[in-house]
């Protein structure tokens, strides 16, 4: 873990932040908001923030009902803060939480980062599937 980052559950005070990260990793097709950000991260069931100093560089979250599976998803960092652990970081304390709440964690992810995802313990189990909004 690196010394300059703090981890917590306390959100942003402002989520333009989040949304610079999801912009310059080319995240945003929907064209969401702040608000929209802000309100998908306050409505999951867990949300991890990365800090380096005050500014917001990572953050992940875990969808759930709580009692049997949780989806990790969001898991981001900033492009300038990348390949320094702070993702990894962000997955163990995820799964921890999980794990500590006996709620199977799961993701989906690109088939390019299943190598990353197997060494957290991961493994392929399922086909997955979305159906792409038409229109917002």
């Amino acid at each position: 873990m690196m010394e300059s980052i703090r981890y917590t559950t306390e959100p942003p005070a402002d989520f333009g932040a989040l949304l610079t990260i999801y912009e310059e990793l080319g995240w945003n097709s929907l064209g969401l908001s702040a608000e929209e950000l802000e309100r998908m991260c306050r409505q999951s069931w867990y949300a991890l923030y990365a800090f380096d100093d005050q500014r917001l560089v990572g953050m992940g979250r875990v969808i759930s009902d709580g009692v049997i599976t949780g989806i990790i998803c969001g898991v981001c960092v900033s492009p300038s803060h990348q390949g320094k652990g702070i993702g990894q970081d962000i997955m163990v304390q995820l799964i921890q939480h999980c794990e500590r709440h006996r709620v199977i964690p799961q993701l989906m992810c690109v088939e390019d980062l299943g190598p990353y995802y197997e060494k957290l313990g991961f493994e392929k189990f399922s086909i997955g599937m979305t159906r792409r909004p038409t229109s917002r």
